[in-house]
């Protein structure tokens, strides 16, 4: 086997990459259509789907520093062959404000502590290009603020052109909105709230700037004051921009393969992975055609099990994204400001979309509004746009990773209404998988409905099933549960996929149907419906595509009768 390059997994310098002859998918084509774009933009993506890399791969193209590794660097990407004009000419501040942080009363401080030391050390790199004592005045300034005029007044007395990049622009703020709420967020950014003010600073002193972040909440709100800039979040040009379309992901898999690393079959890896880091769509118009991207670092977390381990990782779900999902689940959830969010968690949990229309930005105080939060749930990758429904998206769970995030979600909330014992499930989903034996799985299931529901309901009838169902079925460990698939012009309810990749002893799969009877349904309803469901379920199983999905294993077809809050019939058609 010959030496192959590694995976760049969790490494956010461009220079160390290439520096390390790490493996780098090729983005550089974008540079020119950012510059077409605008001089002032912005861009907002959920987290982990590769903006710091880029952002450092863009502040190595445009320094006027690292002119001469211009070859090095880019020689073997899209802009190595098609260098634009403004490659290497711009002294570049590049500002990170993931790093900043602290409380309330310290975050001033902090901020400015940062920025002290940022521009200190561009007014060192780029020394050379002003009078001589250009670095002694910096220092001779009585505060940050005079340090910062100082250095915008020098530009532009030197008609310097001057890049400013930053990462994360929107940390800090979501911090406060999430920690102390909307009143002391809006200090800060608005009237002589230091963060507001901060921003004014930037536009006449650079030439091109470029904001990042993961929540267009705080762009709104210094906008203002920052004046017009060009969003670039949901245009179709730059919706493959961050992500791995599905050609990339191939590409990497063939590297590998062509240097012997592994021997991955490209559908069957895609087809595992697809369901779990696919999904994400950012502009409307892209989808028409179908255009969707897997999240960067979970496609680079699952590949390097293969390198590491040659096999997939035992957990699909990256221990790091769900710190970051734990971090999400208190900003979505934004308790110190009123709306009525959970109505909107429940109804995505439970039907798996919602409609409405993607804002492209927002102030703080309009969070309380559900579309607005909608809007939110899509910048933070919670749900992704699937289509069109007039002049509304619908937005729907990208992926199992995201819908994993819902279901625990909606599992809290059904402990508080009756606390549910979920001990008894790892043994039925085994006994389902391995020995085709469902029954007591569904029972238990059901059971556990009635409990909760029989308390009180969170949305009454059919819909309510759902959720719970889905919830529990989705713990299964041995199956992709997938609701609303569509089989032979219809649409089951769910179908237990064999995750055979993981767990090879599968023998088992099921389609699923669930009927729905309010209490006052007579007998005749009930078998009505229920010839109805054998109907229904015998044509799922007659489509094309079910064969592919089971894989081999032997297929149940399984019907529940619920009855208010009661199991009317279970069987097996």
């Amino acid at each position: 086997m010959e030496k192959y390059k590694l995976l760049p997994y969790g490494i956010a310098n461009y220079e160390q990459v290439k520096r390390e002859g790490k493996y780098m998918v090729d983005k550089t084509q974008y540079f020119e259509r950012m510059e077409r774009a605008g001089n002032f933009l912005f861009l907002i993506r959920p987290r982990r789907f590769g903006k710091s890399l880029f952002l450092s791969m863009m502040e190595s193209y445009y320094d006027i520093e690292k002119k001469d590794d211009f070859e090095p660097l880019f020689g073997d990407t899209y802009v190595g062959s098609h260098p634009t004009e403004e490659h290497n000419e711009y002294q570049v501040l590049k500002l990170d404000f993931s790093i900043t942080g602290g409380n309330i009363d310290e975050l001033r401080e902090n901020v400015y502590g940062y920025i002290d030391v940022t521009y200190g050390v561009f007014v060192s790199k780029y020394a050379k290009y002003y009078p001589k004592g250009y670095e002694e005045g910096f220092y001779q300034q009585k505060s940050t603020s005079d340090r910062m005029n100082y250095v915008h007044a020098m530009i532009k007395r030197y008609n310097v052109k001057a890049y400013l990049i930053v990462d994360e622009y929107d940390n800090f703020t979501n911090n406060v909105l999430n920690k102390h709420g909307e009143a002391v967020y809006h200090a800060l950014t608005h009237a002589e709230g230091f963060y507001r003010e901060l921003f004014k600073r930037f536009k006449p002193s650079f030439t091109r700037i470029l904001m990042m972040g993961v929540s267009p909440v705080t762009m709104d709100d210094v906008t203002s004051g920052y004046n017009i800039a060009t969003a670039l979040t949901l245009e179709k040009q730059f919706n493959e921009m961050l992500g791995f379309s599905e050609e990339e992901v191939r590409g990497i898999i063939r590297y590998y393969n062509e240097v012997g690393a592994f021997s991955l079959d490209e559908d069957e890896t895609l087809r595992a992975m697809r369901p779990w880091y696919d999904g994400y769509c950012f502009s409307e118009y892209a989808n028409v055609e179908g255009h969707h991207v897997f999240n960067t670092d979970m496609v680079l977390y699952y590949l390097k099990s293969f390198l590491l381990n040659g096999e997939a990782p035992d957990d699909l779900i990256d221990p790091n994204t769900r710190t970051d999902y734990a971090k999400l689940d208190r900003v979505v959830r934004l308790d110190k400001i009123e709306g009525d969010r959970k109505g909107v968690l429940l109804e995505i949990a439970q039907k798996g979309f919602t409609h409405g229309r993607v804002k492209r930005s927002f102030p703080a105080n309009q969070l309380t509004d559900p579309n607005m939060f909608k809007s939110l749930l899509f910048y933070y990758g919670m749900v992704s746009i699937k289509g069109m429904r007039g002049a509304q998206c619908i937005l729907g769970i990208p992926n199992n990773n995201v819908r994993e995030q819902y279901f625990n979600y909606l599992l809290v909330e059904y402990n508080k209404i009756h606390t549910l014992d979920l001990s008894w499930l790892t043994g039925t989903f085994d006994n389902a998988a391995l020995d085709g034996q469902w029954r007591e799985m569904m029972e238990c299931i059901c059971r556990q409905y009635h409990d909760t529901t029989s308390v009180r309901s969170l949305i009454e009838g059919e819909r309510n099933l759902q959720g719970f169902m889905n919830a529990l079925l989705t713990l299964n460990p041995y199956y992709l549960t997938c609701p609303e698939v569509e089989l032979n012009h219809g649409y089951c309810d769910f179908f237990l996929m064999p995750d055979l990749s993981r767990y090879p002893d599968i023998r088992h799969s099921y389609i699923i149907e669930l009927k729905y009877l309010p209490m006052t349904a007579t007998e005749a309803e009930a078998e009505k419906q229920w010839n109805e469901a054998e109907e229904q379920i015998r044509g799922y199983a007659q489509g094309r595509v079910v064969q592919q999905m089971t894989q081999g294993t032997e297929l149940h077809l399984v019907i529940a009768q619920i009855k208010g809050y009661d199991l009317l019939r279970l069987d097996k058609v």
